[in-house]
Order: C-alpha cells, then structure tokens, then sequence
C-alpha cells in the first residue's frame, strides 16, 4: 500500500492547531478545521450552524489575520473547511491524517480518541499535539489497529516559522507509519524531526524551559536585573535577539509557568527537579495578568507619551512596577562584541570574570550537565537534543554544540573546581582522548554516542547536501573572503556567499564572473546559494551599501558606473552561458540578491518562505544590476508567443509597483504572485533541501541537452507608460503613500523600466535598460535625499522617509 496524505483533519482551533492546519493548506493539503459547539447558546441559537461554529469560525479568522502570516498566500485558506464536533464528526471518516490539538486534560483527550477510533479509516493515522501527557495513557484501551496507528507530533509555535516537529512513537506505532510521518513532515511540510521518547515535554521544551526557569533563579541568587540577562543570553551567546524574558513574553507566561508546573510534577526523580520551580515573582505577574506579549505587558512593556514617543520599560523583580532601562554593560559583554566568530564570543562572556560572566558561568553550566543527563531518557543521541533547541528555540547551537565551542575539556576543568556534578559519561569521554562531541572527517559529519562510547556519523536525508560539510572534505574549488565555489559532485559546483547578511560587494562580483569562466571549462552547471543559518536567515539582503556610500562621498561616479557595469555584464555572461544556472533563494533576498536570482538563473529553486523584493527605493536608488531588465523580462515571458497583440499596460503597472513601492514578498508562493518566480520555477517547503534539488535541477537540463537561450531584443511599453505612472503617481501621492521625492525617483523608474524614449509597443536592446539603470542609479547617488536616506540606513537600519 502507498500511504498518502490527500486530505487531513486538525481537531482545536486555537493558535497551535489553526497554526497546523494553515501550514497543511500551504502544503496543498486538503484539512478540516474542528471545534466544540458552545456551551453558552440560547435555544434559538441551537439550530442555527453560524452559531455552532462560533469557537471554529473564531479560531479560522484568527489564523487569517495572524501577523506574520501563517499561510504562505491568502488563498491558501480555500482549502480549509471548517466545522464541529457534533454536526461534523462523520468528515473524519475520509481523512488521511487526524491530528488532535485540544485542551490538555486527559480525560478530554481520551475521550475524544475513542470517539475517532470507529470513524476513521483502518489506514488513518491519529496524531496528538500534546506537550506532556503520556501517550500511553492517552491510548489505553483503545484497539490495537489504533495504536499501531498513533502517535505524537508535537508542532512548535508559530507552526509555519519554527522548524521544529518533534516525532513521538507510541508503544506500538508501526515503524512504516512512523517512517511515513517523518517524511511526510520533513519532505512535505519542511520540518527538522527530532525523535522524541514519551517523557514529559519531551525534548525541546523539557531543555528549553530549565535553561530558562534556571535563569530565572539564579538572576536572582546575583543580583542581575533582566535587561541584562537578556544582553548575555543573546546573540553573544548565539541566542535569538528576544533572549531569555523576550522570549517568554512571546511565549506567554502562563504558557511558560504550565510547561514547567507540569514538569516538576512529572519528573519527582529529576535531579534538577528544583531548577522548574518558577519564581514567585513571576506566579504573581501571572495573577495579575502581566502574560507577556498577548496582554500588551509582561517582563517587558512599551509605554506612548502624548507626543507618541514610545517609551520600553521592564518590570522590576522586586516592586513588580516598570521601569525604564538602559544598555546592560559588562566587560565580558564588550569583550564578546570585539570577537570575531561565536566560539570567542561565547568564550569571552563564559570564562570572564565580572557579574555578568560569573552569572552566564553558572546557567550555561547547569544546563549543559542538565543535557547531557537526559541522554537516553529522553533522545538517544546528543544531536536530537541540539536539534530541538535549534530548531525549536532558534539557537545557533545546540547545548553540545555550545559544549564544544568553550572546550569540553577546559570546562569541565572549571565545572569540577566549582563544585558542579560532571556527568560521569562526560568524563569518560575525555579520559578515553575524546576532547569534543562533534568532528568531521573526509567529509562526514560525527557525533559522540554515550551508548557506544565511540562516534557515529549524523544520519540525514540523501537529499541534504551540506556545504559546510563538503568544505571540510576539502571540495572547495576555489575561495575568497567573501564567497566560495564549491564541487557538488556530478560536474555540478556551488558559488555560495559569506559576507555579513551575504551582502553583494566588488568581490563577490569579481569571484561571480571568474566562477562563470571557471564552470564554462570544468564544470556542466551551477548553483548559486549558500546555508547561512537564521530565521528566516539571507540568501543576500542586498548590495553593500557602504561600498557605494563610499564612492559617492568622494564624487567616484565613474568608479560607481564602472561596477554597475560590471556587475550587470557578469550577470549577463551567467544567463547565455553554455551551462544551466539554478538559484537557490531563501529568507531575505532583497535588492542586489534578488537581481542576482533574476538575472544568472535558468531556474529559481526557492524556500517556501521567501522574502523577495526590490527594494532600493527605500534607500533613494533604482535597482541596477540588472533588476529592472530582469523583472520585466521575467512578466512578459510568460506570455505565450500565440499570443498576439496583447495590452503591456496591464503586465507594466504590477511590475512597476514591485519596484516603486518596494514590494517584498511574505513567501514563496507571494513571490510567485508578485512575478518575481515563474510558473516553472521551484518552491521547496525544507530548506535544508535547496541545494540538493538545485543540484537536481541542473543535472536534469544537462541531461536533456541545455542550449542557452538566445539573446533578443525585448518588447517594452515605451512612452505611453510615462502618462500612465504619472496618473499611478498621483493617486499615491493624494494618499500619501508615498513622499514628494518617492514620486520623482518613481517617475525615473517607470522611464527606465518602459525603455526610456522607446516608441509605444516597440523592441529595444537589453543593454539599452541597462544603461538607462546605471545612469539613474548615479544621477540618484547625487541627490541629497538620497545620500541621506543611506546614511540613515546605514547608521540605525531603519528607513527615511523625507
């Protein structure tokens, strides 16, 4: 039998199983979306099906509103449908997947899955999204075809951002229904699986919220107020920026207390059981509603004066009142900003010796030794447990990881002088000569296996491709700061960027065109993507800005016009080369990122969540690498040459309000309505699986014999898209949408995109738009406005609008 998954049902509506069923709807999946029935109807009400479907229908429209979006687009949703639990329960009976994201009681959850037992069919596989109660107790007395059919999928919030989908096996869940499940929510819904034991809070939550709790009471112990724990448990420690409190506020303290209440209940033999108790102050920010985010007030809160100036304050432990708060300040701290890669920076805040460092000393310490305790009582490995905390908790590592990064052997030293109880296994390890938990050699990526006492290598999808990995089996062709070329294997080879936020720079734009020349002769095709890691991290957000300021400032235009050109060549000399280009886009791809997805590629293989946009107007400038060439070329080629004499305008307007309005997708599949992606472009939901189907994509057009397309002149609107912009200008500007000085950069962009003085309807050279976007990004340079919009750009990343 071939199990598939054509339609799903997710039975809570609430924000984690609107969450599920918004991603399963992404995903092209068929789902029903189901709820009680009030309890508080009126007799009149009781027949009425709006009524019935009040909590549903209240639970879907929150799912629609949710900002960031939930769906990958709008009309996603058409394939939800939604209903109750008394008047809709036989529509489970033709589901593939039933997934229950109700109340955490036992009771309610028992008595639920008795009631799916004779409804679904003999194949349906029954999930639980619970985050605590046992799956046994869940299934108890339920038919054995039932439990070999069920199991815990245990989402993290919010479901179509976080990468985390932990997999729970019950007793006697079938290793092929386990098996499919895990592909379905790799492959399908673009998950990272975690393998989970059926403990409480299984892996992600049951680590994640001791570090936190743990946090919580020794701030207190030394005195450190909580903007400053959130300084150190930040990016300097390869944290998110929302650190510890942050975190929760997002979370919701109720959220966070239940998690570890419900811990400490469950786990009497912890022997960091004490380490779950929530400090009082915080039980009474809960009595008092203070939950974080969701209550307008939490650790953090953002206060209006009447002039509108927002004013953050922070809650004090002590008074529970709030106070204002300024930049936390430790030596440790500076020093960790001075560091180069997170290793140092992490090193230069854990072995400090101020306030601040003593106090990340005894939380990272804690928590390390708490990990490694729970191997195997709740993972069997060390790399499900630094899996969850990166994909669940949006780490940049995992507490193994972090281990390694400080040195295994020098913080054991540390921990043993402190008086911290080292795991036995830990010390083992080093006594045997094994000084960290990863390593990789020819290429294969190793973890330490406590069980073995030996290392095994990490077990991945055949469809991962690794570029870190392939760099250490020395498959780096050739290399420069800011961007590598790398063998893929099969005559395939990777230009990848590694700048900050893989900014475009000369450099980059040097090593491109050597990579073209190097492919043309060694190589049958290419890809152009890079794993930079994040959420929802950047493929390239855009070109250096620095750079260009630069030469601008010192009345460089030529030097500016110079690059341009170069720029726009090499990407030119990437589309009609011998060899097929494949883009593989994700996150931020802003700007010279996108140009360069628009201008090199054959195909764009993307992540489903995709931000893509020219955005240059933002900064007072045009897209001119290529950008506006690109973009219109990539609207009228979907136009089939069968059609004839059809109306520019109609293609022109949207193209233009990409640019001039700064449009940037929320996903792939808006991209793709924006036109920024064609009908035969790619949208991937795993990300870890971009550069393997990338790869594929290239293989697949050298094996049916790729011949470059063949360079013509384009068709543009020419002058009859000046009055029509101008009248587009207006209303934008009598709305105010946009500034005096937005409508003067539009109207040069709207010339340039119609093919500058171009008669109607009529073909120009694909050099003529590309000299007319070098000559209005310079004349743009000089403009003061424009200068000031970079500079206010560059100095507090945030936009002027003058």
């Amino acid at each position: 039998m071939v199990r598939k998954i054509k339609k799903a049902a997710v039975i809570g509506s609430g924000v984690m199983g609107g969450g599920i069923a918004a991603l399963l709807a992404s995903a092209g999946v068929r789902t029903v979306l189901l709820d009680i029935v009030p309890f508080d109807l009126k007799d009149e009400e009781k027949k009425d099906p709006a009524a019935r479907n009040r909590i549903v229908k209240a639970g879907y429209d929150a799912m629609l509103k949710s900002n960031p979006s939930l769906l990958m687009q709008k009309k996603d949703a058409d394939r939800i449908s939604i209903g109750n639990l008394e008047d809709d329960f036989d529509t489970l009976k033709d589901c593939d997947w039933i997934v229950e994201v109700v109340v955490e009681n036992l009771k309610i959850k028992q008595d639920l899955l008795k009631r799916i037992e004779p409804v679904r069919h003999e194949n349906a596989v029954v999930s639980t999204n619970t985050s605590g109660i046992p799956l046994k107790a869940m299934s108890e007395g339920l038919s054995d075809g039932f439990r070999q059919h069920f199991l815990g999928t245990h989402f993290f919030n919010p479901v179509r951002y976080m990468k985390l989908l932990e997999i729970i096996p019950g007793q006697e869940t079938l290793p092929e229904v386990l098996e499919f499940m895990a592909d379905f929510g790799e492959r399908i819904l673009g998950k990272g699986i975690v393998w989970a034991k059926d403990t409480p809070n299984f892996v992600g939550n049951r680590i994640g919220i001791q570090g936190i709790v743990k946090a919580m009471q020794v701030m207190l112990e030394e005195g450190l107020t909580i903007p400053e724990v959130d300084a150190l448990f930040g990016p300097p420690l390869g944290r998110p920026k929302t650190a510890m409190f942050k975190t929760s506020d997002l979370v919701g303290l109720d959220t966070m207390y239940h998690v570890a209440k419900n811990t400490y209940d469950m786990v009497p033999d912890d022997e960091q059981r004490e380490s779950f108790v929530v400090p009082e102050f915080v039980k009474s920010m809960i009595d008092k509603k203070l939950l974080g985010k969701k209550a307008g007030a939490g650790f953090y809160k953002t206060d209006l004066t009447p002039e509108w100036k927002k004013i953050r304050k922070v809650i004090n432990p002590e008074t529970l009142e709030y106070e204002e708060y300024g930049k936390a300040e430790f030596p440790s701290l500076a020093a960790a900003k001075k560091a180069k890669s997170l290793p140092e920076k992490m090193q230069a805040i854990i072995y400090g010796e101020d306030k601040g460092a003593v106090f990340s000393w005894k939380v990272t310490a804690s928590w390390l030794i708490y990990s490694a305790n729970r191997i195997p009582e709740i993972s069997d490995t060390i790399v499900e447990i630094d899996n969850a905390m990166k994909w669940g908790y949006n780490f940049e590592m995992g507490p193994f990881e972090s281990w390694d990064a400080i040195g295994v052997k020098k913080s054991v030293e540390k921990m043993e002088k402190d008086g911290f109880d080292v795991p036995g296994k830990v010390k083992k390890m080093l006594a045997n000569g094994n000084e960290t938990f990863y390593k990789t050699e020819n290429g294969r990526e190793l973890f330490y296996d406590f069980e073995s006492e030996s290392y095994k290598e990490k077990q991945v999808s055949d469809k991962i491709v690794s570029l870190p990995a392939l760099k250490a089996a020395g498959k780096t062709v050739k290399s420069c700061k800011s961007a590598s070329l790398i063998d893929l294997g099969d005559g395939v080879l990777c230009c990848e960027f590694h700048t900050k936020m893989n900014a475009i720079n000369k450099e980059i734009v040097d090593f491109m065109g050597e990579s073209v020349e190097y492919v043309e002769k060694n190589a049958i095709g290419l890809v152009i993507g890079n794993q930079a890691g994040g959420m929802p991290g950047a493929f390239s957000a855009g070109g250096d800005l620095f750079y260009m300021g630069s030469l601008a400032k010192e009345g460089k235009f030529a030097e500016i016009d110079a690059f341009l050109k170069q720029a726009q060549e090499g990407m030119q000399r990437a589309r009609y080369a011998h060899f097929p280009v494949v883009a593989a886009p994700f996150g931020l791809t802003l700007g010279g990122g996108c140009e360069v997805c628009l201008g090199t590629a054959d195909k764009i293989v993307a992540h489903a969540d995709l931000f893509m946009g020219l955005v240059e107007i933002g900064v007072g400038l045009l897209p001119a690498g290529g950008g506006c060439l690109n973009l219109w070329k990539k609207f009228i080629s979907t136009l089939p040459e069968a059609v004839k004499g059809s109306d520019l305008a109609k293609f022109f307007t949207p193209a233009f309000m990409n640019i001039a309005m700064a449009k940037v997708s929320t996903s792939a599949a808006d991209a793709r309505a924006n036109g920024f992606l064609g009908p035969n472009d790619r949208i991937i939901f795993n990300r870890d699986y971009l550069i393997g189907e990338a790869k594929k994509e290239v293989l697949k057009m050298a094996d049916e014999g790729y011949a470059p397309p063949v360079k013509r002149k384009i068709k543009v609107l020419g002058e009859a898209a000046q009055g029509m912009i101008n009248a587009e200008i207006f209303n934008m500007l009598s709305g105010r949408l946009i500034t005096e000085y937005d409508a003067f950069l539009a109207k040069r962009i709207a010339y340039v995109l119609s093919g500058g003085d171009a008669r109607t309807d009529g073909y120009v050279d694909e050099e003529t738009i590309l000299a007319l976007e070098r000559e209005a990004f310079i004349d743009f340079w000089k403009q003061e406005k424009t200068q000031a919009r970079v500079e206010q750009m560059l100095t507090t990343g945030k936009p002027l609008r003058n």
